[in-house]
């Protein structure tokens, strides 16, 4: 076996135990197992050509499996949330921020975008994958800690916390069975999991908060399937300030013309006569104007301005830069002829 191109040291007795008992628990999980072939049609095709775009192994989207099983909606006990299990202050260092009643956490492709920068910044700093896995799973300070006092730098022989001695394995078995499901008596024929969710993206900027039912009924939608399609917003609102909301592909520009509807309708209502002071008790605040975004097609990137530079500081990586500007790392290396990933601060570089 390998683990994104790295061996698996199978032939080593305790490796092969551990290995097999993560194995034989998926393997027999048969509801588990099918669910998971269902939900891999709607996500994974997403998944793999960003692996492909930033030039990333394709196993690396069984963490996602091994972490929510495909449902975006989960958070732990212990704090961490959304498909990749972020916990707050990470998900904030990689570009995703909790604000209030919003967490981008729980924003599957932010999130997808957010944990492959993260898991390659931790392969870079260990020197494997199945380091990088490990880290991501009981935390990089955790991953040197141990490192240095046992004087091993190798996952498969390193004393780790029971959780994190099995993840990785339970990952491999994941990977096992789903990439050869008829082997172990699985069938699902091709289209029969569930469809990609083909979405519109609409920044908002709100002055005040915004009922949910409210918004879905502006995109004709009902209050559960504004829900499901936003798990970020964790409230019956949508709070004030700069925020994105999905809609169903084709929805954006009703959504706009509904809401600016709505919006002149109030500042109608609420313009006050010349003899007659307004009622601030009852007066509501306008309805803002949303600005649509439709999200890119797959495949290809969004389009950008030329011009924008940006000054390297402290922290930045190139992975991030990328992200921040919506390009990819390839075309930022090509625009600032830059052979490897490696920045250095104060360095001005040219987005394309």
């Amino acid at each position: 076996m390998d683990l994104c191109g790295e061996a698996v040291p199978l032939d080593n007795q305790d490796v092969f135990e551990r290995f097999d008992k993560e194995f034989t628990i998926v393997v027999y999980n048969h509801a588990q197992v099918y669910l998971w072939l269902k939900r891999m049609e709607r996500y994974f095709p997403w998944i793999e050509e960003r692996l492909h775009r930033y030039g990333l192994p394709d196993d690396l989207k069984y963490v996602v499996v091994a972490e929510s099983d495909l449902v975006p909606n989960v958070a732990s006990s212990k704090g961490a949330a959304g498909p990749w299990q972020f916990m707050p202050n990470t998900g904030s260092s990689y570009g995703l921020p909790q604000r209030g009643s919003f967490d981008s956490r729980y924003d599957f492709e932010r999130s997808t975008e957010s944990a492959l920068r993260l898991l390659d910044d931790l392969r870079r700093r260990h020197g494997s994958w199945a380091m990088a896995i490990a880290a991501y799973n009981c935390g990089d300070k955790r991953i040197m800690e141990e490192t240095r006092a046992q004087r091993v730098s190798d996952y498969y022989h390193l004393k780790l916390p029971q959780e994190t001695e099995r993840y990785v394995f339970r990952i491999l078995a994941i990977k096992e069975v789903l990439g050869n499901p008829t082997q172990y008596g699985y069938s699902l024929p091709k289209g029969h999991g569930y469809p990609e969710q083909r979405v519109d993206r609409v920044n908002l900027s709100l002055s005040a908060p915004m009922p949910i039912q409210d918004a879905a009924e502006a995109a004709e939608m009902t209050y559960r399937e504004f829900k499901k399609l936003n798990p970020t917003l964790r409230a019956d609102h949508i709070p004030a300030g700069a925020c994105d909301v999905r809609l169903p592909e084709g929805k954006a520009e009703l959504f706009e013309e509904r809401l600016s509807s709505i919006q002149t309708q109030s500042d109608s209502a609420e313009r006050p006569s010349a003899d007659v002071p307004p009622d601030r008790s009852t007066s509501r605040p306008p309805m803002p104007k949303a600005e649509i975004k439709p999200q890119a097609e797959k495949g290809s990137p969004e389009k950008h301005g030329s011009g924008k530079s940006h000054t390297v500081k402290k922290g930045d990586t190139l992975s991030e830069i990328a992200k921040t500007y919506r390009v990819s790392i390839q075309d930022l290396q090509k625009a600032n002829q830059i052979k490897g990933k490696e920045v250095q601060i104060g360095q001005k570089l040219r987005i394309p």
